[in-house]
């Protein structure tokens, strides 16, 4: 299903991050990178190649914006993971956003990995 497609997730908890990237790896994607501070986001979006991200709103060193924002730059797809709302100053900059409330299931994550790439979010 997700044959391919290059991924980036930005994640603070391990197991979120494990399992998004079982999600993905299962569908036949390929995590690139997992980070789990915006320092680390920051750093593997300058250096890698990905066609879509996985972004968690909160990371324990600060505002997401700047991520979401070089992402959005290298016109990378991202889907928002998170437990809580899109800000609404987030939401208001990019109302074409993916955003899904944690958990969600496996199925769900690749539709929108999927939609958001063939749409260009």
């Amino acid at each position: 299903m997700l044959s391919g497609i290059r991924v980036l997730i930005v994640e603070d908890e391990a197991l979120v991050a494990a399992t998004l990237s079982d999600v993905v790896e299962n569908a036949g994607g390929e995590i690139v990178g997992v980070a789990r501070t915006v320092s680390e986001a920051r750093e593997l979006i300058r250096r890698l190649t990905f066609d879509a991200a996985v972004l968690d709103l909160h990371l324990p060193d600060g505002d997401v914006t700047p991520v979401l924002e070089a992402i959005h730059a290298r016109r990378a797809p991202t889907i928002v993971y998170s437990g809580d709302e899109v800000p609404e100053k987030v939401r208001a900059r990019h109302p074409e956003l993916i955003a899904l409330r944690k958990p969600v299931l496996p199925g769900r994550l690749m539709a929108e990995i999927l939609r958001a790439r063939r749409t260009g979010l």
